[in-house]
């Protein structure tokens, strides 16, 4: 939405009207697609967002089961099976004796996994750089600051 035509609106509207373009759901939706077109376009090695996402996570905290990684990321145990699974084909990642619970294994980087996250991680703030691009440098602070509050 140009901004220019923005309006700031309450969050709760006069009683009967409902006008989509302003409810917060609908904007942060769009400005979802609008980020996921820009990070599809330009992310390398095909990653998508969750896998980009659990591989810099482990690059982060190092080897964690794959339950602790979903909540690291917020995916559930179903979602982070498949995501791991896939990066798991692709070499990136590799399951290992879990070094606090040996009934457990931990998912970590492998070798190139780490690699391909340091390249990665290049690309994912250019990426942030393009998707705050419209904003200026105190509404891009404040744009982080309201959607760590919401989350």
């Amino acid at each position: 939405m140009p901004r220019d035509k923005l309006k700031i609106v309450a969050p709760v509207t006069e009683p009967g009207r409902y006008v989509l373009d302003e409810q917060i759901g609908f904007l942060l939706r769009v400005a979802m697609q609008r980020h996921t077109s820009i990070f599809m376009s330009r992310m390398i090695e095909g990653l998508t967002q969750t896998q980009f996402a659990a591989l810099s996570k482990l690059y982060e905290v190092g080897p964690c089961s794959q339950n602790h990684l979903g909540r690291l990321i917020y995916l559930d145990a179903a979602t982070i099976k498949g995501v791991v699974d896939r990066l798991g084909v692709r070499g990136f990642v590799t399951a290992l004796a879990d070094p606090t619970d040996r009934r457990r294994r931990a998912v970590a980087l492998t070798e190139r996994g780490r690699d391909v996250t340091q390249a990665a991680m290049v690309v994912a703030a250019e990426i942030t750089a393009a998707t705050l691009a419209p904003l200026t440098a105190d509404e891009q602070r404040i744009a982080a600051l309201l959607l760590k509050k919401l989350s």
